[in-house]
């Protein structure tokens, strides 16, 4: 797992202007904006506040038509802002959704204007104060039009963005979670070719990258990937080493909420994802959720008219609905949250 394997993304660049509201709701005024669908939605920035006052960049992505039958919060993976994000949700506003992107603490527009080595963030804080302040401007959203009609939830997660969101509070409130490229990342969960690569990555690589430069540089990861606070990589090295992944670190497992979910979790592994998410890492995770009615799914680049996805790949404008349709349409049809909120007629192909 070194830095050429990878398969990274190109980012976007963090444009959207922010204001700071205290509930996480968004300051009206952000120009429309249609790269996914063109004139199905507008984005409108935000500040998310987090419980110890650490403000998020975000942006609400809405259908153009101003009514929303469903919100959708679109958690990323390690390292990766949230602009890289931007088509896939205006193409879910333009399916219904009211959506919402944001950067954790030390990435993109949450970046300290001090710079990432002065940044004391950690993967803990990502998962225990990020997105619980995500998920509460998610759950004022669904009662902002109509407080005696709210509207489902739906969770979507990335990669990290899904295998820590059992741990924010307020998780078991949504409706439906859908995870792509979320796994328990712990080296033994790889195939045995590569477990050594793995193992040497987390145990070695990180922690010799920290030591020379005092932070994660976004190279160290594969091209495009943005360089992380120290203590986001030192809790990565530390949960892909340990037995048990960050479900078993002492100081966040006190946290874990994932025994509480109840709705339906559809979890994605991608065929040529070997090196962040293989099939047997994601099925690891699928094992973290007790009580929900977990559904695992397979995707293969050809299902999808594509020579090859990787871990990035599902998010990628050129991705757009041959691979959208495909993730989106099972979760819905296993929600009747969902499914009997979301307007047909809005659905885009």
């Amino acid at each position: 797992m070194t830095a050429l394997s990878f398969d990274a993304p190109t980012l976007a660049p963090d444009i959207a202007p922010h204001t700071p509201m205290a509930d996480g709701s968004p300051q009206r005024g952000g120009a429309p904006s249609s790269p996914g669908a063109p004139g199905a939605s507008c984005a409108v920035g935000a500040t998310l506040i987090c419980a110890d006052g650490r403000p998020l960049a975000a942006d609400w992505i809405e259908p153009a038509s101003g009514r929303a039958h469903a919100v959708a919060l679109m958690s990323a993976a390690a390292g990766v802002p949230r602009g890289y994000y931007r088509a896939f949700a205006h193409w879910l506003a333009g399916r219904g959704y009211a959506t919402l992107t944001y950067d954790y603490r030390g990435i993109g527009g949450s970046r300290l204007a001090h710079g990432v080595r002065a940044d004391h963030a950690t993967m803990r804080d990502w998962a225990l104060l990020d997105m619980a302040a995500a998920i509460a401007a998610a759950q004022h959203r669904r009662g902002r039009d109509d407080p005696s009609r709210r509207l489902p939830l739906l969770l979507i997660g990335h990669s990290f963005g899904g295998n820590a969101i059992g741990f924010a509070q307020g998780v078991e409130q949504a409706d439906a979670i859908l995870a792509i490229g979320s796994q328990s990342a712990e080296w033994r969960h790889w195939p045995v070719l590569t477990r050594p690569m793995v193992a040497a990555f987390f145990g070695a690589w990180v922690p010799a990258t920290l030591k020379v430069f005092g932070s994660l540089p976004g190279w160290a990861l594969g091209g495009g990937a943005q360089p992380m606070p120290a203590g986001v990589a030192r809790d990565w090295s530390a949960w892909g080493l340990r037995r048990g992944a960050h479900f078993s670190d002492p100081a966040i497992a006190p946290h874990n909420r994932f025994a509480k979910i109840v709705a339906p979790v559809h979890l994605w592994s991608i065929e040529d994802d070997w090196a962040f998410a293989p099939r047997s890492a994601v099925d690891a995770l699928a094992g973290q959720f007790p009580a929900a009615d977990v559904q695992r799914h397979h995707l293969r680049p050809a299902d999808a008219g594509m020579r090859s996805i990787g871990h990035f790949g599902a998010f990628r404008r050129g991705a757009g609905a041959a691979v959208w349709e495909r993730l989106l349409q099972p979760i819905e049809g296993a929600s009747p949250a969902l499914g009997a909120r979301l307007d047909p007629t809005a659905r885009l192909s």
